[in-house]
């Protein structure tokens, strides 16, 4: 009738969550002071600020796809409980009270704080190059379906018959999901409800910096690679690098970038324009002829390891909450685990 094993010790020595759980207890620790605020004085018990990253993290490093089936999980998985921090006893939350509490968190930023205090721990530090970058967009598809993409003016009521209909963002929004936009990836692929996530890595060994998450639209890529690469230019105090592909090829772009005290080493576009001219490459030979831009095209593709990581075995593939707000916070998430994974192998090698 009674157990006297404890959880730790059901855990095998070399159970890979060790080390991720050893990473973010000390950053927890860290952040300690961060989560006094958090705790409500009044209505349902609060959820520990801790245990609720610890559970949100645990939710995308086994892709499970809902905050009920975790508390599901929680409630008989002693791996589960033993990285959360509840012993087999402990009762599991409701799941009504573990989303109020994750929007207290996502309200007081603490995803991106987090991130924060993990690329400074002592282990991770030295694994960080703090010259060269790279930036890269993906498509998030939103939780809203096509029929939800309906006329502003409400002329059609039903929207159950959409096809042969000319839709575009301007004059239709989802009714379910405002903040989400019809975009296409590329010619002759389907146009879907997407957010779009954009991410700054580290060229030494491939771990995000940075993130966050707009709509979709045809300039987003660019002004997101200049806002998070403003701040990394500010944070490093001289001029760094930055390796992008062809769609962020413009002018504009690279000019921004080189005011900002960043170097572009974009993939030069020379490609053929809709009328048949040749593109014209904002690179030219005084930037392609450095050994450094090679280097930087060569680790860019290492981005999309992140992206891959996120859709396959975390969530990031089709976000199951709405709202830009709400997006950013679970496209954070996966970039944190992302890290979490690697770190130990890196660290240990």
């Amino acid at each position: 009738m009674f157990s006297y094993v404890s959880p730790e010790s059901r855990v095998p020595a070399q159970h890979p969550l060790r080390a991720i759980r050893a990473l973010v207890r000390d950053v927890l620790h860290e952040m300690s002071r961060s989560f006094a605020w958090l705790y409500s004085k009044e209505g349902r018990p609060s959820v520990p600020p801790e245990q609720l990253l610890s559970a949100l993290l645990i939710q995308v490093l086994y892709g499970i796809r809902s905050e009920r089936q975790l508390m599901e999980q929680l409630n008989y998985n002693l791996l589960y409980r033993w990285f959360v921090g509840l012993s087999p006893d402990d009762p599991v939350w409701n799941p009504t009270t573990f989303t109020k509490n994750r929007e207290r968190l996502q309200n007081g930023d603490v995803f991106h704080k987090f991130m924060n205090r993990l690329l400074h721990h002592p282990q991770v530090m030295p694994l960080l190059s703090d010259e060269h970058f790279s930036v890269d967009g993906t498509l998030i598809e939103a939780w809203a379906s096509q029929k939800s993409f309906r006329p502003k003016d409400g002329s059609d009521d039903d929207g159950s018959d959409f096809h042969g209909q000319k839709r575009k963002n301007d004059t239709h929004s989802s009714t379910t999901d405002p903040e989400s936009r019809l975009y296409r990836k590329a010619a002759g692929r389907e146009a879907k409800l997407s957010y779009m996530g954009h991410a700054l890595m580290e060229n030494r060994h491939g771990l995000a910096v940075a993130g966050r998450v707009t709509q979709a639209t045809g300039t987003a890529e660019r002004e997101a690679s200049e806002a998070m690469l403003k701040a990394r230019a500010k944070s490093a105090g001289g001029r760094i690098t930055v390796g992008e592909d062809k769609a962020y090829d413009t002018a504009d772009h690279v000019a921004n970038l080189r005011d900002a005290g960043v170097t572009p080493h974009v993939t030069q576009n020379n490609g053929e324009t809709k009328t048949g001219r040749r593109r014209r490459s904002a690179i030219d030979g005084r930037t392609t002829r450095h050994p450094g831009y090679a280097m930087s095209q060569t680790r860019r593709a290492m981005i999309e390891c992140i992206f891959g990581w996120g859709k396959q075995h975390g969530t990031m593939r089709k976000t199951k909450l709405r709202g830009i707000a709400r997006v950013t916070g679970t496209f954070m998430l996966n970039l944190i685990a992302y890290n979490l994974v690697r770190i130990p192998k890196l660290a240990g090698a």
